[in-house]
């Protein structure tokens, strides 16, 4: 069995989820490689597309001379040739995700890792896979997985209704352009035109939050959508001596840590704001809040300990460890990364009841579901933990998660759906 995973990236969340399910297909002894648009990492079997050069017609001779004399003689700034789509990208509010569209001028199709390959899995290829040509020309079975909403949305990755909080620490409702709601309308007939011609695709859903919105999209609502969470490796993420942990990362004995994870500190989505409002009304004595991620904090208190972006996973385990709680206060998630590696390395997780997060969250077991996305709610759920933690130790909650997120499972559950996708199409 041949399997091509794709992605734009290898780096990231869906990224780092990617490669955790090409790792784990490997060391089964499966023939995987992966294809990306953008490479900075070492993985193995991992390849950098590269498109193939045709020869230009006349048209497109003539087009780009123009184009460079134009440019040459000041005429134009490359800046100023430009499309509807980018302008709207480019006055896009502040705060928001990424909105993609489905066209990209490459062509997967072209690669020889996707000729030789017998079944391909499609992962975040937003801004990469050419919607519209690929399932025209695609010949072989497909199992696309979901990391966000935007195969199946208009353009969002997330369905972002809320931006910035209101003077009472809640979600705040923001109003869509009229520009927007037309790209996202136009966007949705075109998926709904490519994909009401593509019987043959199979869609997993690492969270039931996700498999339940895309069954009830317009796009792939009469698609099969199965469940498979996310894997990890049980021997990188794992309980370390919390002294040792907190050595190695400058944070101070004797204290209570909260951790923060994300790529970047001032993702909204990410909902660091709701955290640091909650930390600012606890009683902070003893407490010390830790953030992973891109140093970009203002106005940072003396109890705020920025830890920067952490790319080692070895070196994550420790921040986890030295950790007393990990809070995620997404406001909208599909099955955080995050929160998998807290619990496989024994640490408690206190987060809002959104998305997959609850799939992941036994409350009061292994961690806090907080009652609703707020910078109080979150507040109370802090207190109510640090005076009386969970119920499940350590050793219990590493148990649990081993059993439902080891990296072999989730394998073992894709090379099942792949020799039955394989099986239908002989």
């Amino acid at each position: 069995m041949k399997v091509l995973i794709v992605n734009t990236f290898d780096y990231g969340g869906a990224a780092t989820a990617c490669k955790r399910l090409h790792l784990g297909l490997l060391a089964e002894g499966i023939n995987s490689k992966v294809l990306l648009k953008n490479k900075i990492n070492d993985w193995p079997e991992s390849h950098c597309f590269e498109p193939v050069e045709s020869s230009p017609g006349l048209n497109q001779r003539m087009t780009r001379k123009v184009r460079r004399l134009s440019q040459e003689f000041k005429l134009t700034k490359p800046s100023q040739i430009s499309s509807p789509e980018k302008d709207f990208l480019n006055n896009r509010e502040n705060g928001l995700e990424m909105f993609s569209f489905p066209s990209s001028h490459l062509d997967i199709t072209q690669s020889p890792l996707y000729k030789e390959a017998d079944i391909i899995n499609l992962h975040w290829v937003a801004n990469f896979l050419d919607l519209g040509s690929f399932f025209k020309k695609n010949t072989k079975p497909v199992v696309w997985t979901l990391h966000d909403m935007n195969p199946f949305s208009g353009g969002e990755h997330y369905e972002e209704k809320y931006l910035n909080l209101n003077e009472f620490g809640e979600p705040l409702e923001r109003e869509y352009t009229k520009i927007e709601l037309e790209f996202i309308k136009r966007n949705l007939e075109f998926k709904k035109s490519i994909f009401s011609k593509t019987p043959k695709l199979q869609i997993v859903s690492p969270s039931k939050w996700l498999m339940k919105e895309a069954l009830s999209s317009e796009v792939f609502g009469e698609f099969d959508v199965k469940h498979i969470p996310y894997g990890l490796d049980s021997e990188v993420f794992k309980p370390l001596d919390k002294a040792y942990s907190k050595e190695i990362l400058n944070i101070p004995q004797g204290k209570k840590v909260i951790l923060f994870v994300a790529d970047s500190l001032s993702n909204q989505r990410k909902g660091f704001e709701y955290l640091r409002g909650a930390f600012q009304k606890l009683d902070r004595h003893g407490i010390v809040l830790c953030a992973v991620g891109k140093k970009d904090l203002k106005n940072s208190s003396e109890n705020i300990i920025e830890l920067g972006s952490i790319k080692d996973e070895r070196l994550m385990s420790a921040a986890y460890s030295a950790a007393d709680v990990f809070v995620i206060p997404s406001i909208m998630d599909n099955l955080p990364n995050t929160v998998l590696e807290s619990l496989m390395s024994g640490t408690p997780v206190i987060g809002f009841p959104i998305g997959g997060i609850p799939d992941m969250i036994d409350h009061g077991q292994n961690g806090i579901l907080v009652d609703k996305v707020s910078v109080n709610a979150l507040k109370t759920s802090i207190d109510y933990f640090l005076e009386h933690g969970v119920q499940k130790d350590i050793k219990e909650i590493i148990r649990d998660a081993q059993q439902k997120y080891d990296q072999k499972i989730q394998a073992r559950a894709y090379i099942d759906l792949f020799s039955e996708c394989l099986e239908k199409t002989n």
